[in-house]
């Protein structure tokens, strides 16, 4: 079955552009164009996709409220954020209304075609940037804990070498495939992987396994 996907995008030209992208590529098809946030949330419920690629500044509703409503009436149905914002404070709000990545407009096709499966998947896909600036985040608002009076358990001590090296690639903000790329390891290797961290670290996203990361 393709993965089937929503767009909520004012500019006709990239919404029609990622329709076509979408459409043509194997595995995906494009179940519904918006030009609006008010338009998704009538339009959206009735087309039930899998994914939902969503624009921050749209016409009268943004894209923040906008996904806070909609994974209220469709709690299963992922959303990507898509958006040339790239300030924590809009990187954070949607994360926290419920969107489960976040891409910038100037991602390639394939990137975002990859973010889509990943989502599917249970990931949490940021573009290289976005999770940088997550993490950088992360560090400037990490305090020092007291000293413990009995060692305490390393959160990532049960991962394997190549899990713990996957893990700090994950961290450094790099994509599925560049994972791959960079190990030499096929890209379904890097899922299971990173599948299995995710089960070690009893996290579920991306940004969950950083945090454990950085609070080591």
């Amino acid at each position: 079955m393709p993965i089937t996907v929503s767009i909520v995008e004012d500019n006709e030209q990239l919404r029609e552009t990622l329709a076509r992208v979408l459409n043509r590529a194997d595995g995906f098809e494009c179940v519904g164009q918006h030009a609006s946030a008010e338009a998704g949330l009538e339009g959206i419920p009735k087309e039930r996709p899998n994914a939902v690629l969503m624009d921050i500044n749209l016409p009268g509703m943004n894209g923040v409220e906008c996904v806070r409503r909609l994974k209220q009436l469709l709690p299963q149905t992922q959303v990507v954020m898509l958006t040339a914002y790239e300030d924590t404070e809009n990187i954070f709000s949607s994360l926290a209304a419920g969107a489960s990545g976040y891409l910038l407009k100037r991602s390639k096709s394939a990137e975002i075609l990859e973010a889509l499966r990943d989502v599917q998947n249970g990931g949490s896909p940021m573009s290289t940037h976005i999770a940088r600036k997550v993490v950088q985040s992360f560090q400037s608002s990490a305090r020092p804990l007291a000293p413990a009076t009995s060692p305490a358990a390393e959160p990532t001590e049960d991962l394997s070498p190549r899990e713990q090296e996957v893990l700090d690639l994950l961290s450094q903000g790099f994509m599925y495939k560049e994972i791959s790329d960079k190990l030499g390891i096929s890209f379904e290797t890097v899922r299971t992987y990173i599948r299995r961290i995710y089960e070690k670290l009893h996290v579920r996203t991306r940004t969950e396994a950083v945090a454990k990361v950085l609070r080591r």
